[in-house]
């Protein structure tokens, strides 16, 4: 049991260094332009449009609004999107607001999960920093992910 979730974390350590690092700080690069840009007080929808916008600036590849179905022991619950998914590789969520608590984050952790992504980005634009987390996947189980996109 041991040896599979070492086998785990190494595999989740292998993926972020090789992801994490320069796609991440790409779109913390593009979020920050956005928030040096507009500052504070608009809507989540507007920040997500410029983002989109330095995104595409970037290269960077994404898709906005990704649809992904959740599931309850093997039963369709519902549905949820993610703000971005960039690269097929980096989930990002973003809010826009005066503090980020701990049921954000747990949100966004969630989404990881369902999604089966390593890493993720949550981006808050509402505070007079920009403010942004890293979220790690500690689920994350590369084989079914690499099943997913054939």
């Amino acid at each position: 049991m041991s040896n599979c979730l070492n086998q785990n974390s190494q595999n989740l350590q292998d993926y972020q260094n090789k992801v994490g690092d320069g796609f991440t700080y790409r779109i913390i690069g593009c979020a920050m332009k956005v928030h040096n840009t507009l500052g504070n007080g608009f809507q989540e929808v507007i920040y997500q449009r410029c983002l989109a916008i330095e995104l595409g600036k970037a290269g960077l590849e994404f898709e906005r609004e990704k649809e992904q179905t959740i599931y309850y022991e093997n039963i369709e619950v519902g549905t949820r999107r993610a703000d971005f998914v960039v690269e097929n590789k980096v989930i990002v969520e973003l809010k826009a607001l005066t503090n980020l608590e701990a049921v954000h984050l747990a949100q966004a952790k969630n989404y990881l999960e369902a999604y089966n992504f390593p890493i993720g980005l949550l981006i808050n634009f509402g505070s007079k920093n920009l403010e942004y987390k890293f979220i790690f996947n500690k689920k994350f189980n590369q084989n079914s992910q690499n099943k997913a996109k054939k």
